[in-house]
């Protein structure tokens, strides 16, 4: 196994007779992209600052890259700063009166020498290309936030520490600043990002809660993402049925932050193909929404007139049950229900294998609504 970028082993932080942190352990990989989660007061900053030698602990200990923080000196600290780790901050801490291309180079100077190509080339990276000589009161919140993230790569860091980063910024500076993040995630970067927004921490390749100094718990998602996956692709399933184009306007199963996110990773498996705003099922993207709609309207309506559950909490109940029923137990509540065509709320239930091997007359009549279902996607796709 790679050695861990980040090692912390029964950290903890007590300011007088308050512990900050308290006996918290984990490990990062290098190129891990950890969302700092926990409501105020957590510790989640404190954590940051420990790992970005801005603090130290009074207990446990935090290994970065090898190096043991607790047993360095000011001076070393001062370089282990300079060399391993970018600062991103929620305040972007620019000095007023330096270009966007000095505030940058001032963090070479730390580190070693000045070099303005390589701090122009920083800005460039981030889209500030023509931003150079502007003061930051000349730049707005979301072009401050970026000089300051290019000025914490331009050292090109182990671990890129970013605390709620995003908390100053509307939203459409919100979503730039997050597609950096990515880039620099896809990049290789190393990441610890520290916010209250589930909707960003869900980005993330996991999660470590906080809770009163403790660590509640680790979460990675994978799974969670596996299931906003397919809510993505019910939606444009569901476009189809309802002969609508599926776009990105039309997805409401994920919040806006995440969607892009979503999608990008969905086209990287082949789920779907996107077209401009217009987002089209492959025919591997299609067998798995079909699959998906099928055990929710089956579990609907074997919750509802086999259970005799009300509308409301069979919906809820079915939502969860499409993402756990395996292929045989499928087919063995489709038997039991005799196949049924349709839901309870008398939308088509797309035929599985067992209702070709029943020899039902619905499945022809299946198949042929399955593709005019998804037609649009299918056909745009192939084309």
């Amino acid at each position: 196994m790679e050695q861990p970028v980040i090692q912390v082993e029964r950290l903890s932080k007590k300011y007088g007779g308050v512990h900050a942190l308290e006996d918290v352990s984990f490990r990062i990989e290098p190129g891990e992209w950890v969302a700092i989660m926990g409501p105020s007061g957590s510790g989640k900053t404190t954590l940051i600052n420990i790992l970005g030698g801005l603090d130290t602990p009074t207990g446990g200990r935090a290994l970065v890259d090898g190096t043991e923080l607790a047993g360095l000196d000011e001076e070393a600290l001062t370089r282990y700063r300079a060399e391993k780790v970018g600062f991103v901050f929620q305040q972007f801490h620019l000095v007023p009166y330096l270009s966007a291309l000095e505030n940058v180079m001032l963090a070479q100077y730390f580190h070693s020498m000045t070099n303005e190509t390589q701090a122009a080339k920083a800005l460039g990276r981030v889209g500030l290309a023509d931003r150079l000589t502007h003061l930051p009161s000349q730049l707005s919140g979301g072009e401050q936030q970026r000089v300051a993230i290019a000025r914490s790569l331009i050292n090109q860091p182990k671990i890129l520490l970013a605390d709620e980063p995003t908390g100053n910024l509307d939203e459409a500076n919100q979503q730039i600043v997050l597609n950096l993040f990515h880039e620099l995630h896809a990049a290789g970067q190393t990441i610890l990002l520290v916010t209250h927004d589930p909707a960003i921490g869900r980005l993330a390749d996991r999660r470590i809660e906080l809770t009163h100094g403790r660590l509640a718990q680790i979460i990675s998602l994978g799974s969670e993402e596996e299931v906003r996956f397919d809510h993505l692709l019910e939606d444009i399933f569901l476009c189809g049925e309802r002969g609508t184009e599926a776009c990105v306007q039309e997805i409401s199963s994920v919040g806006p932050l995440e969607v892009n996110h979503l999608l990008g990773h969905m086209a990287e498996l082949e789920l779907i193909v996107r077209n401009d705003s217009r987002l089209l099922l492959t025919d591997r993207g299609r067998k798995r929404a079909c699959d998906l709609v099928r055990r929710r309207r089956l579990a609907e309506r074997l919750f509802m007139d086999t259970f005799a559950i009300a509308d409301a909490e069979a919906d809820n109940h079915a939502c969860k049950f499409e993402h756990i029923i395996s292929p045989e137990l499928d087919e063995k509540i489709c038997a039991f229900l005799g196949h049924p065509r349709t839901c309870p709320h008398g939308h088509f239930i797309p035929p599985g294998p067992c209702c070709r091997k029943n020899g039902s007359a619905d499945a022809a009549t299946g198949a042929v609504q399955i593709g005019q279902a998804g037609q649009f996607g299918h056909g745009e796709a192939e084309r």
